[in-house]
């Protein structure tokens, strides 16, 4: 009996030395999510579009280009594969010229990126002249740099020109007050290169380093069926004015950026009586108003102008295309 009772506890200590331990292959730290991997996808899409120009054997050239970017606060790369007709006068002629595309030259920016400069003379696409650098600028073109080219890294099949900014040049219409760029006006088209698409820019929806004193516009609900149209006709004692419109213009900024049922508050006040503002306000349904006027900086406006208005008229008003819609961009 001890004989049996002892080779079963040795094959209980064989069986155990012979079994294979499970390494752990959990990755420490490893926090599941919905998210899948993609793997080594190129995804910084979308890039604003741009066309380059050049000269190539005596002809101006141009060439929708996909992938530009800025290196530091003084470079610009532009990327193209070597095989372009483009890229030869380039490093022959060490400068270019970047146009932003708008969309009533998208139609043209779009053929010159689809045909070849071999099987097509594409210089005449544009209207343009020569600008200051001796590159073509296109004239509707919202915005053109002249660049000189300082060095080219080659990559495989690539040739990535790193350029300098020679000169700029806008047009006044996307300028601001101040003669500086507005990109809300200007609105470049953005190309989104995996799916050959076109986008556009959109609202603003925030100030850097300033969020928690100007948070961006909240997202808006749809008009519903019992959505209001007003208009508000106030008379202001003059005396008050100013510090009317204070109060106004605030209530206004803060009911746009946090109320999603407030759609549109936009005022304006005659030129012969600027005492007398009108305000169109919009709101996306019955509750929403009714939220609107409870709140803490309506009511704020509300007691503190009270008596600085003289008269209020509310005149509610049916769409004519209730398909239209008004947008408030804050800044």
């Amino acid at each position: 009996m001890i004989k049996i009772i002892l080779g079963v506890l040795l094959w209980l200590v064989i069986q155990a030395c012979g079994t294979a331990v499970k390494e752990n292959t959990a990755i420490p730290n490893m926090i599941e999510t919905d998210k899948k991997n993609l793997g080594n996808l190129l995804a910084l899409y979308p890039k604003p579009m741009t066309v380059v120009g050049s000269e190539v054997e005596g002809k101006v050239n141009w060439l929708v280009v996909g992938h530009t970017g800025i290196i530091g606060h003084d470079r610009i790369l532009v990327s193209m594969n070597k095989q372009h007709y483009t890229s030869r006068g380039i490093r022959k002629s060490q400068k270019l010229s970047i146009s932003l595309v708008s969309r009533e030259m998208l139609p043209q920016a779009d053929y010159v990126g689809n045909v070849s400069s071999v099987m097509v003379d594409k210089s005449n696409v544009f209207a343009y002249h020569i600008g200051e650098n001796g590159t073509p600028v296109i004239d509707a073109s919202p915005l053109t740099m002249e660049c000189n080219v300082v060095d080219i890294y080659e990559t495989e099949g690539f040739d990535n020109f790193i350029c300098v900014i020679v000169n700029t040049y806008a047009s006044v219409d996307v300028l601001d007050h101040a003669g500086k760029l507005d990109y809300t006006k200007l609105k470049p088209v953005l190309f989104e290169f995996p799916t050959y698409s076109y986008l556009a820019t959109g609202e603003v929806i925030g100030k850097c380093l300033n969020l928690d004193k100007q948070p961006g516009m909240c997202a808006k609900q749809l008009m519903a069926c019992d959505g209001i149209v007003r208009l508000s006709k106030i008379e202001v004692y003059p005396q008050y004015f100013d510090e009317y419109m204070k109060y106004a213009t605030e209530v206004g900024e803060i009911s746009l950026r946090t109320e999603p049922g407030v759609l549109t508050m936009y005022a304006v006040s005659e030129k012969e009586n600027p005492c007398m503002v009108t305000i169109l306000e919009t709101y996306a349904s019955h509750e929403a108003y009714e939220k609107h006027i409870a709140s803490d900086h309506f009511q704020r406006y509300k007691q503190e102008t009270l008596h600085m208005v003289k008269s209020l008229v509310l005149s509610d008003q049916i769409p004519l295309n209730p398909a239209n819609r008004i947008n408030n961009f804050i800044q």
